[in-house]
């Protein structure tokens, strides 16, 4: 496993980039997350240089291109790459259209910052496989 984790964040709100970037970097100094608003401009990277990012964390809806449409693109380019669906929306309706195997884990929106600490240890967990 890499000593520094990249970890591309993508998320159509500026704010709640900002928000998920500081608190994920706080649980873990050696995650270092770059924030997309467009999953157009986070796949470009990735198709560019399959190896810029150990990780994804994406919305599930967004304009252009959701996050679903940008999973499938990514397991095009490494069916292995950590995948999170970062939502408001249920975990129950994002497996009704996905298959829970196609991606790493699910992380819900919402107030609180316990979520971050587990979401770093699960990135761990996932690179460690």
């Amino acid at each position: 496993m890499p000593d520094e984790i990249t970890v591309f964040l993508v998320d159509e709100d500026p704010d709640i980039l900002e928000v998920t970037a500081t608190f994920l970097e706080r649980a873990d100094d050696e995650i270092e997350v770059a924030t997309y608003t467009s999953a157009t401009a986070a796949l470009q990277e990735i198709r560019s240089d399959p190896d810029v990012a150990d990780c994804i964390i994406s919305d599930y809806t967004m304009p252009e291109l959701s996050g679903v449409d940008l999973l499938q693109a990514v397991r095009e380019i490494d069916p292995e790459m950590p995948f999170f669906v970062f939502t408001g929306r249920e975990r129950e309706d994002i497996e009704a259209e996905l298959d829970a195997e196609s991606f790493t884990g699910y992380v819900k929106k919402g107030a609180g910052t316990d979520q971050y600490g587990q979401l770093a240890v699960e990135i761990r967990d996932a690179l460690e496989k």
